[in-house]
């Protein structure tokens, strides 16, 4: 009876171990694909998604404002404006509630003959995310509710234009001063860069339409650079930029670079004459 000489398969073990390291190279390369796609639905909900539906919520905002103002927007006579109270606090000691008599916030109604006997108590100030106006940038195409406030969610999320607490009313004398998204929900301020000195930028509130020309802009600042919102608008970063004597002014700010929020890009207007 003859000896069984065992048979040995070489390399067996190392075809294994390649074969675990396929495996396992395989399952990473899966699951960076799906990292891929789910990182690219997130991009495309954040800058398309949000934009469509912010852009068409915002458009349905200025028009319920303009029903609601029965189509009077920049037909009647402007009021001669006053500035504004302060913000902050939210009490109704100054600005009227332009959904109840049509004064922006800021201004009064300018009495006639028969008011200035009998004058009309103040109402109260809209909420802080309520849209009361609607900017319009002609150069841009741009039609866009304003709101008070410049909180994400209750306002720029949405779309608007918000206000900076404390600054003055459309019209009046002051800053009436804007911030806006540049990209995503909406982006409504992605263009304003675009804008040049004698660019009209038109305010409506409630039969009121006041007009504002582009005078200087500001490519890059601080995001802490307050001085840009001020009553008399001038940069604290780089103070050859803004002005110097009290004025009715209106200051658009947005995001710069695109799609970073590291610095702030300015445009400042004054009001049009009559």
């Amino acid at each position: 009876m003859r000896d069984r000489v065992p048979v040995v398969v070489q390399g067996s073990g190392r075809r294994g171990r390649r074969a675990g390291l396929a495996g396992v190279l395989w399952a990473g390369a899966e699951l960076i694909v799906t990292l891929g796609v789910v990182v690219l639905l997130l991009v495309v909900h954040q800058v398309w998604w949000t934009n469509r539906q912010a852009a068409a919520a915002a458009q349905e905002q200025v028009q319920a404002l303009e029903s609601a103002w029965g189509g009077d927007a920049g037909h009647a006579p402007d009021p001669v404006p006053v500035p504004i109270g302060s913000a902050d606090s939210g009490a109704s000691a100054g600005p009227a509630d332009p959904a109840v008599s049509g004064a922006p916030p800021g201004e009064t109604e300018t009495p006639g003959p028969a008011a200035s006997r009998s004058p009309r108590p103040a109402a109260r100030p809209p909420a802080w995310d309520q849209a009361y106006a609607v900017l319009r940038i002609p150069r841009l195409g741009l039609v866009v509710p304003v709101a008070q406030g410049i909180d994400k969610r209750a306002v720029l999320d949405k779309g608007y234009a918000g206000q900076y607490p404390g600054t003055a009313g459309p019209g009046a004398q002051g800053n009436f001063a804007l911030a806006g998204h540049r990209n995503t929900h909406g982006e409504p301020f992605r263009y304003i860069n675009r804008l040049r000195a004698g660019d009209e930028v038109v305010v409506d509130v409630r039969g009121r339409r006041y007009t504002y020309v582009v005078g200087k802009i500001l490519s890059e600042t601080s995001e802490r650079d307050t001085g840009v919102i001020a009553p008399v608008p001038r940069s604290l970063v780089k103070p050859d930029y803004g002005y110097s004597e009290p004025g009715a002014y209106i200051t658009l700010t947005t995001c710069t670079p695109e799609y970073s929020s590291k610095y702030r890009l300015v445009v400042w207007g004054t009001l049009k004459s009559a």
